[in-house]
């Protein structure tokens, strides 16, 4: 089992208040990170049926039948518990700890928690693996990029006798669009939605016209706009927003796309070794998003707010991941190459020398870790958790 960096923060978090609520994609761990953090309190899964109707119909021998401490997953399945859970903590004030839920449906379990828990629980996002977690288990040393870029950091593909790569996201991709999306959306043609999935694939990294999609979807942007929602509120994509910078106003001001998960984005671009993943035109793109991906788990993983941007503008000044942290800005160049190259400073250094409380330019690249080349830094992928945090 692969110890979670978020798992001191949940235990220290129970101390506090009554109720604390873990929220993710599917299948990124909650289950095991909640069952080994507390490994005294009773459990209740509401996937099972049986479990879903006894709560649903009968919620008070519910809970004389699973006594608190309590953990619950998949809490969403039974948002009316939600209520019976505000009573029971407001006439025990000053007891912490008492429920652990889980929930993979951002939009139902969040107005349920707004509508019945605010004040009374905590939020935490558990994504996947992280490469600190990896690297923690002495797992990352031995897995190359593009290795990394297919087989994603799912926690299934890091156990003994796991399924093929392709097989895991292809199953995955199946479980999600019959259990998840058909409860939040009335799809009446599934091929175009997942004709959008594979086209937001092809799209990582980049900033998504859904006008210009719209006619290869065949379906109106309203409903792209509909689904890219639902897409990101549910854990499969992530939009990174833009930073408004003094640099010129004359700035795209769209969020960028990428995907929680990078083995999803593979899978869908029908990459299935990683010769092929080397090869692939978009490359990257996949390595942008990792990396991107692997700064939000950082965060994430301390409880903190993403505070996480790009920058672009109309003359073609870019950066690709600004860190907003204490009133200082720190800027990132990602590329995939493994050499270091004068070219890549150029915007770097433009956007620390306009922005007021930027500093420490950095190149996240594949290549070896230098102090300091052209006016900033060059740091190994691998390294990147301690060069967010110094």
């Amino acid at each position: 089992m692969i110890n979670r960096d978020i798992s001191t923060r949940l235990i220290g978090i129970a101390n506090q208040v009554p109720v604390v609520t873990i929220i993710g994609p599917r299948q990124s761990g909650k289950t095991t990170l909640v069952k080994n953090s507390f490994p005294e309190y009773n459990y209740v899964n509401l996937e099972d049926p049986i479990n879903r109707i006894f709560a649903k119909e009968d919620y008070r021998g519910f809970f004389e039948t699973y006594r608190e401490p309590l953990i619950i997953d998949e809490v969403q399945r039974v948002p009316e518990l939600l209520s019976a859970i505000q009573v029971m903590v407001d006439e025990g004030r000053g007891k912490n700890g008492r429920f652990i839920l889980t929930g993979s449906h951002q939009p139902s379990l969040q107005k349920g928690i707004a509508q019945s828990l605010a004040g009374r629980t905590s939020i935490l996002t558990l994504l996947p693996l992280s490469m600190n977690e990896l690297a923690e288990e002495e797992l990352l040393e031995e897995l190359s990029t593009d290795k990394l870029l297919l087989q994603g950091f799912m926690p299934e593909l890091y156990r003994e006798g796991s399924r093929d790569p392709g097989v895991y996201y292809r199953d995955y991709l199946n479980t999600y669009v019959e259990k998840d999306l058909r409860e939040m959306l009335e799809i009446k043609n599934l091929d175009k939605f997942l004709r959008f999935l594979t086209l937001l694939a092809g799209r990582v990294g980049q900033v998504v016209n859904l006008s210009a999609m719209s006619g290869e979807v065949g379906v109106s942007s309203t409903t792209l706009s509909e689904w890219l929602s639902v897409l990101e509120a549910s854990y499969i994509v992530y939009r990174l927003k833009p930073y408004f910078s003094n640099i010129t106003k004359q700035q795209i001001k769209s969020p960028k796309i990428y995907f929680t998960e990078i083995g999803l984005a593979s899978y869908l671009l029908g990459i299935e070794t990683e010769n092929q993943a080397n090869r692939d035109p978009l490359r990257g793109n996949l390595f942008e998003n990792l990396v991107v991906l692997e700064a939000l788990k950082s965060r994430l993983n301390k409880n903190q707010n993403p505070n996480l941007y790009y920058m672009r503008t109309a003359k073609g000044v870019e950066v690709d991941l600004i860190l907003k942290k204490e009133n200082y800005l720190y800027p990132f160049e990602i590329k995939s190459s493994m050499t270091p190259n004068k070219s890549y400073s150029r915007h770097l250094l433009s956007f620390v020398a306009a922005e007021e409380g930027a500093k420490n330019p950095r190149i996240i690249y594949a290549g070896q870790s230098y102090p300091q080349f052209n006016g900033v830094e060059y740091i190994n992928f691998k390294n990147l958790e301690k060069h967010l945090n110094d």
